[in-house]
């Protein structure tokens, strides 16, 4: 029995130190020292000796066992340690190799145009300004001047949320709420989302953007509009652009007007773009009418200014040469590519 346990360790031994795995290792725990093992059947033949060699045998086969074990737990360790080294290897990163090209996106059309017109004013000292997307019929209608009978306070016209809210159908809006909250003198440029009840085709859309300029000061005059709006028209579609100013009506400015700039496609001469007149109409300006300024608590005996809108969608359709302004909403990549 002595001799059959040396045996058994020293196969063991050799066969614990052939495994490769722990898989294998396992292995040959189980055939020596499972409930089927070698060791496990020499223990359960002990019953049948006499005490005294019951008690000698017993200590050999617990020595063997624990040799085995022994023999076991150092080489786990050491298959651990491998696997964990393989495992590193194999999880390591090449930092010399090139990394993977990731496609970068653009900005949108509307967005560069919004953030091309901003920097201009910014440029002039303007401060950005926002409002709401929904606001109060008042400041929407009321406090900028608009008579009760004017056509955009129609429900076919301008989205209403109930009969005192409204989503605004113009960034003008803000200009109340500018006059109310910031210190005079100002000069604010107001970017932002607008609604109106329109049906989609090649030039409408009932959600768009619009930008709106507002100054307020001491002795702004028509000139002071004229100068600014020059600037920014040959900021945005170059140096060579002409503008011009035709009398409108508007009732938050009283006076009003339509500005237009020479057609950057035909230089004036006249083409398909501007409909042979040589201009192109982009947004509409005049001096702050006395009744806004007194809705928003401006002196009007102290402070004059001017305000300016304009569609975003319009100047990007015109500046890109785009001929639909569903385009700008449909989010085909092939399109919104174009304008890297």
């Amino acid at each position: 029995m002595q001799n059959t346990l040396k045996e058994i360790v020293e196969r063991g031994r050799v066969e614990v130190e052939r495994a490769a795995s722990m898989a294998e290792l396992n292995d040959i725990r189980v055939k020596l020292l499972g409930k089927k093992g070698e060791i496990t059947a020499i223990m359960k033949s002990l019953g049948a000796l006499a005490a005294e060699e019951k008690k000698e045998i017993g200590k050999l086969v617990n020595t063997a066992r624990g040799e085995i074990e022994e023999f076991i737990k150092e080489k786990l360790e050491v298959i651990k340690a491998l696997e964990k080294e393989k495992k590193f290897q194999m999880e390591s990163i090449d930092v010399t190799e090139p990394a993977k090209n990731r496609k970068l996106g653009i900005k949108h059309p509307i967005t560069q145009v919004i953030n091309e017109v901003v920097d201009i004013f910014k440029g002039l000292g303007y401060s950005v300004y926002e409002g709401p997307e929904i606001d109060t019929v008042f400041n929407t209608f009321d406090g900028l001047n608009s008579p009760e009978d004017h056509p955009a306070r129609d429900l076919t016209d301008t989205f209403y949320i109930n009969e005192e809210t409204v989503l605004r159908p113009h960034t003008s809006s803000a200009e109340i709420r500018a006059e109310k909250e910031l210190k005079t003198p100002y000069k604010i440029v107001i970017p932002g989302r607008t609604y109106r009840s329109d049906t989609p085709d090649a030039t409408h859309s009932h959600t768009f953007h619009q930008i709106e300029l507002m100054v307020v000061g001491e002795d702004i005059t028509m000139a002071d509009l004229k100068g600014t709006l020059d600037y920014m028209a040959k900021r945005l579609f170059g140096p060579e652009t002409k503008t011009q100013f035709r009398p409108h009506h508007f009732p938050f400015t009283e006076p009003s007007a339509e500005m237009d700039v020479s057609c950057f496609k035909c230089g004036g001469k006249g083409c398909n773009v501007c409909k042979n007149s040589g201009w192109i109409e982009i947004l509409g300006c005049g001096i702050t009418h006395p009744h806004v300024h007194e809705a928003g608590g401006i002196d009007t005996e102290k402070y004059t200014g001017f305000a300016a809108g304009m569609g975003v969608e319009r100047i990007a359709m015109l500046k890109y040469g785009i001929d639909d302004i569903r385009l700008l909403y449909e989010n085909d990549m092939r399109f919104l590519e174009q304008f890297k």
